[in-house]
């Protein structure tokens, strides 16, 4: 088990780290953009386009590195009271209820609707410009099928949490800016009488 894990937190953290660099070209992109509309008057018809496949394709590329660094929104309020196992047992039937069956239903149906999309050569209706799309629809489908194997990863810690009555340490590269307030004002606070 320990073995995909590592597989998937290695592969969730390699694709959501490459398409991480949308970010930068979506920057240039605006940029150039807002210059030439306001400066120039001259505004191009492709960057909106352009910015929001480049921002859907971030979002959606990025889930499964989220979900691989425990960053995904969930009840924290009642979730972080909980003991190991009971957090273990709520994820592991939460999984097979819903998110497993919610994956599926995204990579089959964005299947048919990528492959729909690819046999008429479909092109942005937003813009004068005509921006090819078809091939941006295949986004969900691999961010599906991401989802789905990091879904797998995350059971399996699910399951060694409760053999283990710990949960196995997550990859760590990012933090929660209320994680580091947290810390040092735990830091900060003094131990013992003064």
């Amino acid at each position: 088990m320990q073995k995909y894990i590592r597989f998937a937190d290695s592969l969730s953290a390699w694709f959501g780290k490459a398409f991480g660099w949308l970010i930068i070209l979506m920057t240039i992109g605006m940029s150039y953009e807002v210059m030439v509309r306001y400066l120039f008057n001259r505004p191009t018809p492709w960057a909106l386009d352009i910015s929001f496949i480049m921002y859907g394709t971030l979002f959606m590329m990025g889930g499964a590195y989220t979900l691989s660094r425990g960053g995904h929104v969930r009840g924290d309020f009642l979730y972080r009271l909980w003991s190991d196992r009971t957090q273990a047992r709520v994820d592991l039937a939460l999984y097979i209820l819903f998110f497993f069956p919610g994956i599926l239903a995204l990579i089959f149906a964005g299947w048919k609707y990528a492959g729909r999309s690819w046999s008429y050569g479909e092109v942005s209706v937003n813009s004068p410009a005509g921006i090819p799309i078809y091939q941006f629809k295949t986004v969900i489908v691999a961010a599906g099928i991401l989802l789905f194997l990091q879904g797998i990863a995350q059971v399996m810690r699910c399951i060694l949490c409760l053999r283990t009555g710990a949960w196995p340490p997550l990859d760590w590269d990012v933090e929660e800016t209320e994680t580091i307030l947290m810390q040092k004002t735990t830091e900060e606070k003094p131990h013992g009488p003064a």
